[in-house]
């Protein structure tokens, strides 16, 4: 409350992601949805009373589920309409009696609270208020695009020193935000932010500083950006494996056949393979080999271990991830390794998708000690560096 009066908040979450290529308000930053984590902003500025999450229709099942767990003030979940204006209506009319009105878009995950507070202030003394900051480049007004033409061509250089880039929060006081709309009507729909429509009554509306970290997840290199906050640009895993020797089977390590007898395995065993691929799996945080590729489906009877290694590479890559390097140890009595290691980093990084000098495979004999050494199987132990794809 600011003076004894109610303040309601409304965060902006009804849009689908068109730019992005994705409903930004369900993408996870560090676990958490883009929507958790800006109603959380909200939440816990002191003089926010309520809040109203305007969401797809149809995801507001959704929504209730995630914030009631974060979010420890009273929270309704309503459907968005067609244009932002519709629901940022929708979600102002579920407000119910708040004389001071917040909105807030969910696409901003990284205002802060003190912002927050500082906007509700504001507008609560001057009627209308929003976040912003001042522009720091040289900004050129682009002319018209003649016919034919591809580029466009500066019209005029405006005087940045009076040029200020909107955010969110902005602030108003609810008798002003109800006016403004319906002054506004249908036209609403073409205002890209709720201040463009107190504009348009005359009145004034106060310039709050924003924060430069307040940003707005809108293409997807703003969402490379937003993970930049919360995600290591590098991870590793461990992967181990051990495989019995068995008579009649093929012997295969690092995608190379060898003499001798096999090892025992649902697939062709090629626990060289097998161990970077954990190792993968690991650093991308997508379980272990048996997860995806469990010895009870039949499917998996005999198969390459490369084509499994190709398949967890590719499952990596869908998470944001690529592999840097890998080592890889084996741990053999026999056979000897050394002479063929090369091909084998070759079988491999052809199989991840990266160059062989980012592989490499060495051996140990055991010196006598354990199964290894007893000559009975092969231990592989592998570590994997993955690093953040751009983009």
């Amino acid at each position: 409350m600011i003076g004894g009066e109610r303040v309601g908040a409304i965060l902006a979450a009804g849009g689908s992601g068109a730019r992005a290529g994705q409903a930004k308000q369900w993408l996870s930053l560090g676990g958490e949805s883009v929507l958790v984590r800006s109603a959380r902003t909200l939440s816990e500025c002191d003089l926010v009373d309520v809040l109203v999450a305007v969401v797809p229709p149809g995801d507001e099942p959704r929504a209730q589920h995630e914030l009631a767990e974060v979010v420890h003030k009273p929270v309704t979940d309503v459907a968005g309409g067609p244009a932002r204006a519709d629901s940022v209506r929708n979600g102002f009319a579920a407000l119910g009696v708040c004389p001071i009105v917040l909105v807030h878009d969910a696409a901003r995950p990284f205002a802060t609270s003190e912002l927050v507070r500082a906007v509700a202030l504001v507008a609560a003394r001057d009627g209308a208020a929003l976040a912003a900051v001042e522009a720091t480049d040289t900004v050129k007004k682009a002319a018209p695009l003649g016919r034919g033409a591809v580029l466009p061509v500066v019209e005029t250089t405006l005087d940045r020193r009076a040029l200020w880039l909107a955010q969110t929060p902005q602030g108003f006081r609810a008798d002003v935000l109800a006016r403004a709309y319906e002054a506004a009507g249908t036209a609403a729909a073409e205002a890209t932010d709720e201040c463009a429509l107190v504009e348009r009554l005359g009145l004034p509306v106060t310039l709050v500083p924003g924060e430069a970290g307040n940003f707005k997840i809108t293409t997807a290199d703003d969402i490379a950006r937003a993970r930049a906050r919360f995600e290591a640009p590098v991870a590793m895993g461990i992967g181990y494996d051990v495989h019995p020797f068995a008579a009649g089977r093929r012997l295969v390590l690092g995608g190379v056949e060898f003499e001798g007898d096999g090892l025992l395995g649902h697939s062709d065993a090629d626990i060289c393979a097998h161990a970077i691929g954990d190792a993968i799996l690991g650093a991308a945080g997508l379980g272990d080999l048996g997860r995806h590729f469990p010895d009870t489906d039949a499917q998996w009877k005999g198969i390459s271990s490369l084509k499994l290694l190709r398949e967890i590479a590719r499952k990596a890559g869908e998470v944001g991830w690529r592999v840097g390097n890998c080592d890889v140890t084996l741990a053999a009595r026999r056979p000897k390794i050394a002479p063929r290691a090369d091909e084998m980093r070759l079988r491999l990084a052809e199989a991840i998708g990266i160059a062989p000098a980012q592989v490499n495979v060495k051996a140990t004999t055991g010196e006598k000690l354990g199964f290894v050494g007893r000559g009975e199987g092969i231990a592989a132990h592998a570590v994997a560096l993955l690093l953040k794809s751009a983009g």
